[in-house]
């Protein structure tokens, strides 16, 4: 990894906010979420959370989600258990909905661990993600439209997010755990190696202050050898 790479990843992580996410509900179009998963890159979100229409759909999408390298994609069959392993990490869920009860989505305090349900465009967030949100949000428009399209709700509401995260000093002071850093990093500046472990069962090494790996020998023997060659090393 070059120094010059080793740099532009650290700077992108320094700024990653890990309790800011979307959820996106009903996906079924691949270029949907790599539209979302651009925007997120952007705002410095880590994750992104999708529930799928249909198995087929979630296989579809899985290269789109994939050919993105820097956000981690975690994939759902039921809306209730996204929202359950949301919660799980302490998030207020907020959901996109004109209702009795939502309030223009600017009012939002998003320096609080924060997750954003998008419903599917056509037919809106669903049942279940209106029930257990725990606050609804509009988007204020005044033409003929009722809705903006999901890429464009998710940049117009994370770029409030990141305003007021910005005004907090929250992108001031790196917020990812070390193991998750030291993941993006090995993938990301040495993504060979990285597909070789994955391939080969290996687990991924520290990496340095420089960018380098840091191995023992039996690794570096073991990742220059086939899976079956490595009993005579591990006896």
């Amino acid at each position: 990894m070059t120094p010059e790479r080793l740099k532009r990843i650290n700077a992108m992580l320094d700024q990653r906010q890990p309790d800011l996410t979307i959820c996106m509900e009903g996906l079924h179009k691949s270029h949907n979420l790599a539209a979302v998963v651009r925007t997120c890159d952007a705002i410095g979100v880590s994750d992104v959370h999708a529930v799928w229409k249909s198995d087929a759909a979630e296989v579809r999408g899985g290269s789109a989600a994939g050919s993105q390298n820097w956000i981690d994609v975690h994939n759902y069959q039921k809306t209730a258990d996204a929202i359950a392993a949301l919660k799980a990490q302490g998030m207020q869920i907020l959901v996109t909905n004109l209702s009795a009860t939502a309030v223009n989505f600017t009012e939002i305090d998003y320096t609080k661990p924060t997750a954003i349900i998008l419903g599917q465009e056509k037919f809106g967030a669903s049942d279940v993600a209106l029930e257990l949100a725990d606050q609804h949000i509009v988007i204020p428009m005044v033409g003929m439209v009722q809705s903006l399209n999901v890429s464009v709700a998710c940049s117009v509401v994370l770029y409030e997010a990141q305003r007021q995260r910005q005004l907090a000093g929250m992108y001031n002071k790196p917020r990812l755990s070390h193991e998750r850093r030291q993941r993006t990093l090995f993938e990301g500046g040495h993504p060979i190696f990285a597909d070789a472990c994955q391939r080969k069962g290996l687990p991924y090494p520290e990496i340095d202050e420089d960018g380098q790996i840091v191995a023992n020998e039996v690794w570096w023997q073991k990742m220059q050898m086939n899976k079956s060659a490595w009993q005579h090393i591990d006896d």
